[in-house]
């Protein structure tokens, strides 16, 4: 399939640092960390760094998950600040710690790896420990704070480390479960203040809870999928933010009942959205049948070859964003954006 006829995901840079703006103007005083996972919700990690950088207010901190994302981060940002929390293996410890990346701590055996990297290099360890507030993603039990803390500290006051935060997950099941869990966060830094520690960041909310639950906000706010304008499922829109990206694919065949556009499950299209509505120039048509590398769409007046389809995306009579389509199939817009494999082709506008 030539460029002319592969399907791309759009990128709008306009609307991102629009985003960014949004969320920054909602969340202040709190700062915004940009979250870089999966490649950028599958948007590409280095225009989404560039774009975040040189909006109106540069993005100064960064998520980027794994060391080998922050250090796709780095190479773009050489100023900011990146945080990385998963565990990783002692080479990519010794990377990081090279390149400046703070390291998200979540257990005790991972807090001594790092202790001993950063001892046998010669250097301080930037480090943000995890306390476990219910969601039992990673992080340290209440019960087992005390020791985690005082080992940490033991190990600041011989310069090995530096604790720069404090950091946990939110299951979002309920505003009660997450008012419990706020409360056991602050149990948490109240502990580490009183042993010692200063963390400057101090974060506990996502995308979801950190727009919605001001309340809950800590210094640092990750924020993920709304950076991109991927509402939650099921979620209300979120006031000044919109979708970055559009699925567009163009039509090569056209026959009595339907067209055939190039897009398929092979690009990373879930064969169970068939039936959804997208946007056509004849309007919202149904998409029939979603093969390997092509898919059947109802056919409309006047369809000819090159013409665009949208498989969702704002400005076409489709679905209007990644999540209206993974709602049809009980799945969240991450999913939907981040299934693009790189046959589909990402094309950055304005």
């Amino acid at each position: 399939m030539d460029e002319l006829t592969a399907p791309r995901l759009e990128m709008s840079r306009a609307r991102y640092q629009q985003n960014l703006a949004a969320l920054q103007r909602q969340l202040a005083p709190s700062q915004l960390m940009v979250v870089m996972k999966d490649d950028a919700y599958g948007h590409g990690v280095e225009w989404a760094v560039d774009a975040a950088v040189e909006a109106a207010t540069p993005v100064a901190l960064f998520g980027g998950y794994d060391v080998s994302t922050a250090l796709r981060i780095r190479a773009r940002a050489p100023q900011a600040r990146i945080f990385v929390w998963v565990t990783s293996p002692d080479d990519e410890i010794r990377t990081a710690l090279a390149s400046d990346i703070d390291l998200g701590v979540g257990t005790l055996p991972y807090l001594r790896r790092i202790v001993a990297v950063a001892r046998d290099v010669g250097t301080t360890a930037r480090v943000h420990l995890k306390i476990d507030t219910g969601l039992h993603r990673n992080g340290v039990r209440p019960e087992d704070w005390p020791a985690f803390i005082a080992e940490a500290m033991a190990a600041q006051n011989d310069g090995v480390i530096d604790v720069v935060g404090v950091w946990s997950h939110l299951a979002e099941a309920s505003d009660a479960e997450d008012d419990d869990a706020a409360a056991e966060f602050a149990r948490a830094v109240a502990s580490l203040e009183s042993a010692g520690a200063r963390p400057v960041a101090r974060h506990l909310t996502a995308s979801a809870a950190s727009w919605w639950r001001p309340e809950l906000r800590g210094s640092v706010s990750r924020i993920g999928a709304f950076c991109y304008g991927v509402r939650s499922a099921d979620g209300p829109e979120i006031p000044g933010v919109a979708p970055v990206a559009a699925l567009r694919a163009p039509v090569i065949d056209v026959l009595d009942d339907h067209v055939v556009i190039s897009v398929g499950a092979l690009h990373g299209i879930p064969s169970t959205i068939a039936g959804a509505s997208v946007g056509t120039p004849g309007g919202a048509r149904v998409l029939r049948h979603v093969g390997a590398v092509t898919s059947a769409v109802e056919v409309w007046p006047g369809a000819r070859q090159g013409q665009d389809v949208t498989v969702f995306g704002p400005g076409a009579d489709g679905e209007s964003d990644a999540t209206a389509l993974a709602e049809r199939i009980d799945t969240v817009g991450e999913e939907i954006l981040t299934r693009l494999t790189p046959r589909v082709r990402r094309v950055v506008t304005d």
